[in-house]
């Protein structure tokens, strides 16, 4: 079973102590950034000190997922604690309905001052915007999934084949503007003025970048000394194995759009510790799926990165398309350094927070939400499966294909669904980059893990898929 039922606690019931100990909580969460794209996970090209001093600082963990390997339903899953496919997303939903309680509803009744900024992609039509979700304050989240550029004005291209809806409320930026430091820079203001207001409450943040999104657009002098160091690189390279996928990282104009959140990562940490609000704030880094490393197989699209080891990217269910950076300082409770294999993903962050609020969901809600506390202070995670489904696929823009996932342990399994259903069944441990496909209908470990995802897709009521385009 999928389901993970917890006690309703209110507010009202939180003790006056209880309510001094909680820790204001940020979400710094970075658009299409792939699992390998930071120093600290491996990365030699990109350069992330500020991200990875915060690793030293905090705890790191090696196996996290996002809930979906796109925007959309993976900001779903993170935002309402459930599994895109119980609600229909990707499909004909396009936001989260107004009787879904969110995380920052929860917290916001909970008593927590509540600020989204940056992409919030997750609807169309007024109330389902983020004020109407829980949060307070709003600033740049409507139904864009990208910028029209990165440089103000951001409602004007110089792309005529980039398309995107219009970015709402940053109309006074001054021309050339970089749209991540204006993002940071409204972040920053926020923290300032919540301190400077005495409120008692603790905050809620969401900082969520339009980068490293595309379109590929970075400041002039750091995509020169990118493509400077570039000189002792190999050029670009490409395999053809599902689509046509990046084997390199190489992309001087998208390291200068990671080097760019790193300085607002450093930005930010250092208004905390400014501010005195370090040491009772837990911060937490992620992406919302893996980076953008591989197109259809007659796409000549420009691609962001690679993923390798780990197999494909955005869009795919493979380990490149939902493997994740995730990191975690929480002062206090997790140990500097510390590496942790725990297996997370992004509908984890709704039970996580809550937890660390001192509150829980209602009955019914983040369903498929399991705290990462018990991890966090080193103790075994106990879990159910973790699932995928991609039923609107993009073979000609991504390369991928209808397809659902289950992680259980060290076992992945994907199903396929077109030219037939077929199957294939990895051992994460011994091959992490999926290239030995261990399915046999006769295994026990295959028939069990089949089994039991054909059953939690009919228990989560996920749509049937289609062959996309």
């Amino acid at each position: 079973m999928l389901l993970l039922l917890f006690g309703n606690v209110t507010w009202a019931e939180v003790t006056i102590a209880d309510k001094q100990a909680r820790p204001n909580i940020l979400i710094f969460l970075v658009d299409d950034l792939g699992a390998r794209d930071l120093g600290c996970y491996g990365s030699t090209f990109y350069e992330t000190p500020i991200i990875d001093q915060f690793a030293q600082e905090g705890q790191r963990f090696t196996q996290a997922y996002a809930a979906h390997p796109r925007c959309v339903p993976s900001r779903y899953g993170l935002f309402t604690g459930r599994f895109p496919a119980r609600d229909g997303c990707p499909g004909d939903t396009y936001g989260i309905a107004p009787q879904t309680r969110t995380l920052a509803e929860a917290l916001q009744e909970g008593g927590y001052a509540s600020l989204f900024v940056g992409k919030w992609h997750l609807s169309k039509n007024p109330e389902a915007l983020p004020q109407a979700q829980g949060f307070d304050i709003n600033i740049a989240g409507g139904a864009a999934g990208a910028p029209l550029s990165y440089f103000a004005p951001y409602n004007q291209t110089k792309n005529q084949s980039h398309k995107a809806k219009k970015i709402e409320g940053l109309n006074d930026a001054p021309v050339g503007e970089y749209l991540t430091d204006r993002l940071t820079d409204e972040t920053i203001l926020y923290l300032k003025k919540h301190a400077a207001s005495g409120s008692k409450k603790p905050f809620f943040a969401v900082l969520a970048h339009y980068a490293v999104h595309t379109p590929f657009e970075a400041k002039k002098n750091q995509v020169h000394y990118f493509k400077s160091k570039l000189s002792s690189q190999k050029k670009e390279a490409f395999s053809q194995r599902d689509g046509n996928t990046k084997i390199t990282q190489d992309n001087a104009t998208y390291a200068a759009m990671i080097r760019s959140t790193d300085d607002s990562m450093g930005r930010i940490l250092k208004t905390l510790d400014e501010m005195k609000l370090a040491d009772n704030t837990l911060v937490i880094f992620t992406s919302d799926h893996g980076g953008l490393s591989n197109r259809g197989s007659s796409n000549k699209r420009p691609l962001a990165t690679s993923n390798l080891p780990f197999r494909a990217g955005k869009g795919h269910l493979y380990e490149g398309g939902i493997r994740v950076p995730f990191i975690i300082r929480w002062p206090g409770i997790t140990a500097p350094g510390e590496i942790n294999e725990a297996i997370v993903t992004g509908t984890d962050l709704y039970a996580t927070c809550l937890e660390a609020a001192k509150l829980k969901p209602e009955p019914d809600h983040s369903i498929d939400s399991v705290s990462i506390v018990p991890a966090l202070k080193g103790k075994p995670l106990k879990r159910d499966p973790i699932l995928w489904h991609n039923p609107r696929p993009r073979p000609g823009s991504t390369g991928d294909t209808a397809s659902s996932a289950l992680r259980l342990g060290k076992y992945k399994l994907i199903k396929f669904y077109f030219p037939e259903v077929y199957y294939e069944c990895y051992d994460l441990d011994a091959d992490p980059g999926e290239h030995q496909n261990l399915f046999h209908p006769e295994k026990p470990i295959c028939a069990h893990l089949s089994d039991l995802l054909n059953s939690s897709l009919i228990e989560l009521g996920a749509i049937e898929p289609n062959k996309g385009k």
